[in-house]
């Protein structure tokens, strides 16, 4: 296989999508697949559909722009037969109609029968397209589908939107050459990229084994232990408290509506603290701020330094309970309304320790636990304000494990951060081999 530069004078134009050479059609969906199909949810409080389950069940979070080899979800043969799911073949193509975070707009080619729920669109028995190629087509337009909203409250697609959408393709040699030598390159490509996520997750791991540890044992690694509250061991010369023995929790803003978030030139902007950058960090700062608008007289809850940052409601449980600090004094400065305010008052309880403690995995797992709900996961104020933490004797004890773990954990995040940035220069790589490709900008063909 070779490839050779494309002469960009041999090459046409159409606004939905871009440049591409003479010999290349323009097609709809609708004209290069024979089927299309969906499917649905079986009811999810009937264990007949789902107990020891053999059907692979499709949702949209299995799709990954790439070949799927397995669901997360099988149903059993009593939910297909009672519903209305079709089995569709392997080698049947399907993409997101809708879905949360990056979800929408992204593909799969299926690599076993399955059936599916209703957020995806199934498109099967191809016409001189080859579906490898088309997944690289798609991988090419991802974030141009993603800017189309055909619903009216929520951003999706439907069915009609998919079939009529329209793609470019070579003849079906070139296709097939495009799709190899794509699947060679970006193999080594995505070969480096996980392999320097696993990296990354490493030091994520040695992080968070520092954490646990610290806030277990304190800078003794040989003291003694007890059972602590929530039967996990700590230090037993530390005092158990609970959070409103120490401080006590504010709410965020309230009576806001999304038009007064992040405007452009307000004069009567104040910053806020979004719910994104508790989730995201272990000590706040002034350029982790959003933007709120406020009357004069309007009485929120300000925030101040060494205050802790609860977030109280999530759409799962990774995030809700997790705490950030606010490591510098910001003036007239707010908190999101998802999330609650902790101000310690003890002098002996120092917040940053505090806050090390929260993170810690035991103590979050036993904060987590306090969680209920089915969309979205709650906590009530008083489960936060009972919980209880140990404490060593001294602030200036405390103060001493809170600077070792900065200067342990700034070490290992400036490693992480520069693995992160080895990982985006590789996806940047990628894509723009996709999108050369696959606008014929390089030529692919067979010896």
């Amino acid at each position: 296989m070779r490839k050779i530069e494309t002469n960009i004078s041999d090459s046409k134009e159409i606004d939905w999508l871009g440049v591409f050479p003479n010999h290349w059609k323009a097609k709809r969906i609708k004209d290069v697949f024979d089927e299309f199909g969906s499917g649905t949810t079986p009811q999810a409080s009937n264990p007949r559909y789902y107990e020891n389950g053999e059907i692979p069940w499709l949702n949209t979070s299995d799709l990954n722009n790439d070949v799927v080899t397995e669901t997360k979800v099988k149903i059993t043969k009593e939910a297909l037969e009672e519903t209305s799911l079709k089995l569709y073949p392997k080698g049947s193509f399907a993409i997101a109609m809708y879905g949360q975070g990056k979800t929408r707009g992204t593909v799969g080619l299926i690599d076993f029968p399955f059936t599916t729920n209703q957020a995806s669109c199934v498109m099967f028995k191809p016409k001189q397209i080859d579906l490898k190629y088309l997944l690289f087509w798609f991988n090419y337009k991802y974030e141009s589908i993603r800017t189309i909203n055909v619903g009216a409250s929520q951003p999706n697609m439907n069915q009609d939107f998919v079939r009529f959408l329209q793609i470019h393709y070579p003849p079906y040699s070139e296709q097939t050459a495009i799709a190899e030598y794509l699947d060679a390159k970006t193999k080594v490509i995505d070969k480096k990229i996980n392999l320097l996520t696993k990296k990354a997750d490493t030091y994520k791991e040695l992080r968070k084994s520092i954490i646990n540890d610290a806030v277990c044992k304190g800078m003794n690694k040989k003291v003694k232990l007890k059972e602590g509250e929530y039967m996990f061991p700590v230090n037993q010369n530390w005092k158990r408290y609970r959070l409103k023995d120490l401080g006590f929790l504010y709410s965020g803003l309230s009576g806001k509506a999304g038009d007064d978030f992040n405007q452009d030139d307000n004069p009567n902007n104040k910053g806020f603290i979004p719910f994104t950058n508790i989730a995201n960090n272990t000590y706040l700062k002034a350029n982790h701020l959003g933007t709120v608008v406020l009357g004069e007289n309007e009485k929120q809850n300000k925030v101040r330094k060494g205050d802790l940052f609860f977030l109280m409601s999530s759409e799962g449980y990774e995030d809700v309970g997790k705490t950030a600090v606010l490591a510098e004094e910001m003036k007239d400065t707010y908190l999101n309304s998802f999330c609650k305010g902790y101000r310690v008052t003890k002098k002996f309880c120092e917040p940053y320790f505090l806050n090390y403690l929260l993170l810690s995995d035991n103590y979050r797992k036993s904060l987590i636990t306090e969680g209920k709900g089915f969309t979205r996961i709650n906590l009530k104020m008083e489960k936060v304000t009972d919980f209880y933490v140990y404490l060593p004797a001294t602030k200036e004890e405390q103060t001493a494990i809170a600077n070792y773990l900065d200067e342990k954990t700034q070490k290992i995040d400036a490693i992480v951060i520069n693995i992160g940035k080895q990982i985006d220069t590789l996806k940047e790589l990628r894509k723009s081999l996709i999108n050369d490709v696959v606008t014929g900008k390089i030529k692919v063909v067979k010896n």
